[in-house]
């Protein structure tokens, strides 16, 4: 599976992410020295899933972030709720209905 460098995902990584429709949690949390990091939980526990959702939301958001496969969450750097949660809908084809923004 590869991206495009505009960050693009792969059909089969859409299919996989709509056909489970998980009940998505976008919140912020705060790291050391107060910096804010939004968290994304409830996505397939998939590594590959994981990874090129990461990868697209840092490439979408011009922001940093990572993938924590064991609890099958994604986390970027700053405040990016509203963002993340627009994305998901109009980009990624979620039911706006299974986000919940805390």
């Amino acid at each position: 599976m590869s991206t495009s460098i505009r960050g693009e995902l792969p059909e089969e990584v859409l299919e996989k992410l709509l056909v489970e429709q998980p009940l998505i949690k976008v919140r912020l949390d705060t790291r050391k020295f107060g910096k804010a990091v939004t968290v994304i939980d409830g996505l397939p526990n998939d590594k590959d899933l994981l990874k090129q959702l990461a990868k697209f939301f840092k490439v979408k958001l011009a922001t940093g972030g990572t993938f924590r496969e064991e609890e099958g969450r994604i986390e970027l750097q700053g405040d990016q709720r509203q963002k993340v949660k627009q994305l998901l809908i109009e980009q990624l084809g979620v039911n706006p209905e299974n986000i919940i923004v805390m």
